[in-house]
């Protein structure tokens, strides 16, 4: 979520949330091709009926480009945090102050596209779509946290970090990956809002509740520092998009890239303190004086296979009983894909930044840094899947709220 209102790609059809009044759709490569992507505010998405803009300057076509590439970045990142991580040692010796400060500019790059009377409106033309996407990510996720950390009998401190995962709001890039996907875009943005303002409230309850039988939660001190690091920086970026649009406009073509890398520097920086703390762990088990030393330790590295294990099922279990609960729930193909993929897409950021400031284990942290490459691989690979297939009601009025909910 941390970069998800940011940037989107042009695409030139008539949006899903219209019915489609072109003269002739485009054609779809198999796979992704993105020569134009546009930074973009929720009001372009009530305005995408118009026609498309100008082109804009190639540089600004190079910077998104390069955006676009976080699963890459980070899993690069993943890469060299096992490989060598002293490259990240002088971010992380600065932790968790340093996150905060990531995490926090973040969200300020993601307010400074959301103009709130734009946003309101367009909720309000679909709530019931909106509302039934957030309470999937706020049923699903949490719930799948707690029953496979519980299957996959992990430790304490990592089951909490799962759990504390699963709480968070929708996750970065999903919007990128909910385009790719051929899904509902206008769906997927407003979402990705709508339960990042309600992780203030919704994440440290929920993580009190689900991970308080395992250690101490502070649901207050929890609710304070989301109110900080993501609701603030987005409420600051919106003003200052309203009160100074003219200096906003030469900021934000530089918003979507540097947020890319700041997201995946917070991941990877988590990532390699893990690492080295499992190599001193080794290289003292080495020289340790008994065979229980050198058990622990196998232990310990035992555990970080689960670890991975759990965030995959953790992810796998938010796309698929997503999309399952978007068909039971009579939406059409478009929409599951998007529903499917912001519930299964966490901040991974927001994970990293709440375990790192608030719980004494280092390894609350280790899911949500490994989310960050686990997920994004997954999320891409779905996108990239569902993107041979097109949705059946590509050329369809998607069923109104009004009509539904009635």
């Amino acid at each position: 979520m941390s970069l998800s209102v940011i940037f989107a790609p042009r695409i030139s059809c008539c949006p899903i949330t219209h019915r489609q009044s072109c003269s002739s759709r485009p054609r779809y490569p198999p796979f992704i091709s993105i020569r134009n992507p546009e930074l973009f505010s929720v009001k372009s998405l009530g305005n995408s009926h118009q026609s498309p803009p100008s082109d804009r300057p190639k540089w600004e076509e190079t910077l998104n480009n390069a955006a676009s590439l976080y699963p890459l970045y980070v899993t690069v990142g993943g890469i060299v945090a096992c490989v060598k991580p002293s490259v990240f040692s002088w971010f992380v010796q600065r932790g968790p102050a340093s996150y905060s400060c990531a995490l926090g500019l973040i969200m300020l790059a993601m307010g400074l596209t959301l103009e709130l009377k734009d946003f309101l409106g367009l909720f309000s033309q679909r709530p019931f779509s909106i509302l039934y996407g957030c309470v999937a990510q706020y049923t699903i996720m949490p719930a799948f946290g707690a029953i496979v950390s519980k299957w996959l009998g992990l430790p304490p401190s990592v089951s909490v970090g799962l759990i504390l995962l699963g709480c968070c709001p929708g996750g970065t890039a999903s919007n990128v990956v909910t385009l790719i996907a051929r899904g509902d875009v206008p769906l997927s943005i407003v979402m990705t809002v709508c339960t990042t303002l309600g992780a203030v409230v919704l994440t440290p309850l929920l993580t009190k509740l689900l991970a308080g039988t395992y250690v101490p939660v502070d649901a207050l001190k929890l609710s304070i520092s989301t109110l900080q690091v993501v609701v603030a920086p987005i409420l600051v970026g919106s003003y200052m998009q309203s009160k100074y649009p003219a200096a906003v406009k030469r900021i934000t073509p530089f918003a979507p890239l540097f947020a890319v890398l700041a997201s995946s520097l917070l991941a990877s920086s988590v990532f390699s303190e893990n690492v080295v703390r499992l190599k001193s762990s080794m290289s003292a088990a080495s020289v340790g004086p008994g065979l229980g030393h050198l058990m622990a330790v196998q232990e310990s590295s035992v555990n970080w296979v689960k670890v991975a294990v759990s965030v995959f099922l953790l992810h796998f279990a938010g796309f698929f009983v997503g999309y399952l609960t978007a068909a039971i729930g009579g939406f059409k193909e478009s929409q599951r894909r998007s529903i499917a993929i912001e519930v299964g897409m966490q901040n991974s950021s927001l994970g990293v930044v709440l375990a790192t400031s608030h719980f004494s284990s280092p390894l609350v942290a280790l899911p949500p840094a490994m989310s960050a490459i686990i997920m994004n691989i997954m999320g891409s690979s779905l996108g990239f899947l569902w993107r041979f297939f097109r949705p059946s009601s590509d050329a369809e009025q998607i069923t109104d709220d009004s009509a539904k909910s009635g």
